[in-house]
């Protein structure tokens, strides 16, 4: 069922979103050569958990054991962080969190460059983040989930890339994923329509090469079939009568400073 938010509902929405995105800025920051994933997830946990009334999302949800998703390279999404997967110059890490304030939910994710990254990785990020900005920009009142979804595959296949079809985004609110999936291909006009008040998280994944992708025996981490790099990013958004309102944006005050990696 797609809910409509209260105003009060998407100002703590906008509140939890702050936090997701203070804490991708400080991972990305803290995302060097040497640092496993084990130990960017107990930075992350312990910065979200230093906001009064803040929890991580993702920790138990559906089982998953940790605050952050964290995938490497031709992992698409939902890499498990361990101590055992240390960070190579070179790498790209897409980070993916949530945060919830008041039973409300926030997700956004991004993809880091662990040093210095190939031509081809930093191209992959910048588009796939333009990707991210088409389908904002075409979620607007009284139009479609289509019209997002074809904003995301336009800027992502002019460049050649592959748009994964298996992995969407969604609606979000006091569940983590609530209705309408939010696809990142389809046709302009079609699909569920938009309304002021709904909130949605749009989050482009994108591969330098095919678009197919599998699961691993760890049934958690998705890669993609050719082994091909991939990105990811996301933000959530309130639907408005003058176009998208991104919740999840730095916080104004200084961010509170946790215990170094």
């Amino acid at each position: 069922m797609i809910t409509i938010k209260s105003p009060r509902e998407a100002e703590l929405m906008a509140r939890a979103g702050h936090i997701v995105a203070d804490v991708l800025a400080l991972v990305r920051s803290r995302a060097v050569p040497g640092v496993s994933t084990w130990q960017l997830d107990l930075l992350a946990e312990e910065f979200i958990r230093s906001h009064d009334g803040a929890t991580p999302s993702f920790k138990g949800l559906y089982g998953f054991p940790a605050t952050l998703c964290t995938s490497i390279n031709a992992e698409v999404v939902h890499g498990i962080p361990s101590r055992k997967r240390m960070l190579a110059e070179g790498d790209i890490l897409s980070v993916d969190v949530g945060a919830c304030i008041g039973g409300l939910h926030a997700d956004g994710a991004l993809t880091a460059m662990v040093g210095e990254v190939s031509p081809g990785a930093r191209k992959l990020l910048e588009t796939t983040e333009r990707a991210l900005a088409a389908g904002i920009a075409a979620a607007r009142a009284a139009g479609h989930v289509g019209d997002i979804g074809s904003a995301v595959q336009q800027v992502a296949e002019a460049e050649g890339y592959g748009v994964v079809r298996e992995l969407v985004g969604h609606g979000i609110g006091t569940q983590f994923h609530e209705e309408p999936q939010i696809p990142n291909y389809g046709f302009p006009h079609r699909g569920p329509r938009l309304m002021a008040g709904m909130t949605i998280a749009i989050e482009p994944m994108i591969n330098l090469g095919r678009p197919e992708v599998r699961t691993l025996p760890d049934k958690w981490t998705v890669v993609t079939v050719d082994g091909s790099l991939s990105a990811h990013f996301e933000h959530t958004v309130l639907i408005t009568g003058n176009g998208a309102r991104i919740l999840t944006l730095p916080s104004q005050a200084p961010a509170a400073q946790p215990t170094a990696v």
